[in-house]
């Protein structure tokens, strides 16, 4: 059993302590945005926040994370998708197939976080997470857009 903090409500769950974070997520809390893509930390479709740092879920045990932590998952940066990143998503039509998104706007929402002003560097940098339809131009104009800056 261990006890998890995500989206502001503690939650128990029953996993064993080397479960994926992204399980327990996605199996025992029931919140699917949170994708399985290559399950290596590679892709970042599974990315979550962790005290405000992003994280990779795939490849986070859950005998890593404390009860204190914060999770926070796509479903939990806004629950009106009025983010500031969700905003700049639909404004600039960012998705194609869609999969890999929550994962892109919880980088972009990290990165903007400590970084309010990027760079087309800083983002081509900060998001490293695989689109395989290719929309990163429209990904990095999102960025751009949500940061307040050019499209």
């Amino acid at each position: 059993m261990a006890k998890l903090n995500i989206n502001g409500r503690v939650r128990e769950v029953q996993v064993e302590a080397d479960t994926p974070l992204l399980w327990a997520i996605r199996e025992q809390v029931g919140l699917t945005g949170t994708k399985y893509g290559c399950g290596v930390a590679q892709c970042g479709a599974c990315s979550v926040h962790i005290n405000g740092a992003l994280v990779r879920s795939c490849a986070m045990p859950v005998g890593s994370v404390k009860a204190t932590d914060k999770i926070v998952t796509i479903e939990g940066l806004s629950a009106t998708r009025s983010h500031p990143v969700q905003k700049a998503w639909a404004a600039v039509d960012v998705p194609q197939c869609g999969y890999c998104q929550s994962g892109q706007i919880m980088a972009a929402a990290a990165l903007l976080k400590r970084n309010p002003k990027p760079t087309d560097q800083d983002i081509d940098d900060a998001m490293s997470n695989i689109c395989r339809c290719g929309t990163y131009q429209r990904i990095r104009a999102a960025v751009h857009m949500a940061a307040g800056g050019r499209a």
